[in-house]
């Protein structure tokens, strides 16, 4: 047996499912617990264990240099809420599908929902686009509680097992889930033609795309929002989430974006896309501590 197969097979049989085993461990109560004690557990674990990561330091020089202004103390501080934040997302990702958005037991503010409902009366597709900001699957669970879940791209997961856990939670909320990469990108052509609505988070890092300006740096940015909108002429929706108090939000969702066309395909992509980031650039400067600074999003 080769190293590479003995190596898979060591996965496949001891590593994925200890791993799968260890996840569900937490998993698992977390899901069978009220909302926002999963989302405490989640932030308390996340404020201990975080700091002592890479990610930390990642964190940290991503706010110091879109912040230049700032002092140690208020770095500090946000990067507090950064763990926080993302602590209570996992916490709340366990039972995110029993997140309700409707009704008088809804957990979501929704400013600007006529936006939402004349894209989906429409009958055609439409885009909606936002950020790891907040709890960022409220941007999905909002359209599907009105009956136009969205197609979604994700980032697949290595072990298995885990990955049908996330298959079967977020598949109760969407219509698709497409892996990212080639074989996901080829399928957002036929999602538009086939009038279904998309939903993108549009602030990942990325190797390639369009530099475009991201707090005073360029940042490799995805240009096929841009690109599908435009060739399909079909609304860009911008969607702002928030977090308030109690494992509640708000989305705000904005008018549909204009559509340039001057006849020059790249240059409107790239007014689009730098239109984006300038919008989601906006939404972080106020609310930095909901915001996923913990990955490399700039390339130096």
């Amino acid at each position: 047996m080769s190293a590479s197969a003995k190596n898979n097979t060591i996965k496949t049989w001891i590593t994925y499912p200890l791993e799968a085993l260890a996840a569900f461990a937490v998993l698992i109560p977390l899901r069978y617990l009220p909302l926002t004690w999963a989302a405490a557990i989640g932030a308390a674990l996340a404020r201990l264990v975080g700091p002592l990561t890479g990610a930390h330091k990642t964190a940290r020089r991503n706010l110091e240099r879109a912040f230049p202004e700032k002092s140690r103390a208020e770095i500090n501080h946000i990067l507090k809420e950064v763990w926080d934040n993302l602590g209570r997302s996992i916490g709340e990702s366990a039972q995110v599908d029993k997140i309700v958005t409707t009704g008088p037991h809804s957990r979501v503010e929704i400013i600007g929902e006529e936006h939402l409902t004349q894209a989906m009366n429409s009958g055609k597709s439409f885009i909606i686009f936002s950020a790891h900001m907040a709890n960022w699957e409220i941007a999905s669970l909002c359209p599907a509680h009105r009956g136009h879940p969205l197609v979604n791209i994700y980032r697949r997961v290595d072990n298995p097992w885990l990955e049908r856990w996330v298959r079967k939670i977020r598949g109760r909320f969407t219509a698709e889930l497409l892996p990212k990469g080639r074989e996901g990108s080829r399928r957002l052509l036929g999602v538009l033609k086939e009038d279904k609505p998309l939903g993108l988070l549009v602030d990942q890092k990325l190797n390639e795309g369009l530099p475009v300006p991201f707090f005073g740096r360029d940042a490799m940015t995805t240009q096929s929002p841009a690109e599908l909108a435009i060739r399909h002429k079909c609304p860009l929706i911008p969607t702002r989430l928030e977090r308030l108090p109690g494992s509640r939000f708000r989305a705000t969702i904005l008018p549909p974006m204009d559509l340039p066309d001057s006849g020059d395909r790249k240059a409107d992509v790239l007014a689009v896309t730098t239109e984006m980031n300038a919008l989601l650039e906006g939404w972080i400067r106020e609310r930095p501590g909901q915001w996923f600074w913990v990955h490399k999003r700039w390339p130096d």
